[in-house]
């Protein structure tokens, strides 16, 4: 089997929901993503309030639900990877504009003791979301019956032309609705990190 078949079918499996596929892309892909947001994230105040860690976790459940609902074509290894890593310079760069924002002093962030600190859940993994079928319920539940339309359409995998053909408009037209509408659905499931409140 060759590299791209085995890539489109894992890809394929992950857009599915599979547990297993969604281990198998962080095994392949965290450590390159880790070493980039380590690379960005050059301020010591701001890696004082978010780590590589943390970054990692968000951008792939960003991504998890994203696939799941159809938004992204990707063919090959190298897509995903410049995907994956554009979301973590934006992942940084949003938190960099928070802090700078709220005007964080990050002296004032006690530092605490790692043996205080909380276990993380091992329910809570990226793979864990992407197979929890209430959160993906709740996504179709945040859009209009026409964008729910659009998600199905791309999830089934039918082409921008021939979703347009269907509900009216330009292929162009309809991908920007389609991006805008799973863009807010996202942004009102607050799957974004937290860290800040």
């Amino acid at each position: 089997m060759s590299e791209p078949e085995s890539f489109t079918q894992l890809v394929a499996r992950v857009r599915r929901g599979d547990d297993l596929a969604a281990e198998e892309l962080i095994r392949r892909y965290e450590p390159d993503l880790r070493v980039i947001a380590r690379v960005r994230l050059t301020d010591p105040a701001l890696r004082r309030v978010i780590d590589s860690m943390d970054i990692c976790q968000s951008i792939f459940a960003n991504f998890f639900v994203r696939a799941a609902a159809g938004q992204f074509e990707l063919e090959t290894p190298e897509q995903l990877l410049r995907l994956l890593s554009a979301m973590v310079r934006n992942k940084v760069n949003d938190h960099a504009r928070h802090a700078h924002r709220q005007r964080r002093d990050a002296r004032l962030v006690v530092a605490t003791a790692a043996d205080e600190l909380p276990l993380a859940d091992a329910g809570a993994t990226p793979s864990r979301i992407v197979a929890n079928q209430e959160l993906l319920n709740e996504l179709h539940e945040r859009l209009s019956d026409d964008e729910r339309l659009i998600v199905e359409q791309r999830t089934m995998g039918h082409e921008w032309s021939e979703i347009a053909d269907q509900i009216g408009g330009t292929p162009e037209a309809v991908r920007k609705r389609y991006s805008r509408a799973i863009d807010r659905a996202v942004k009102e499931m607050d799957l974004e990190l937290s860290c800040y409140e």
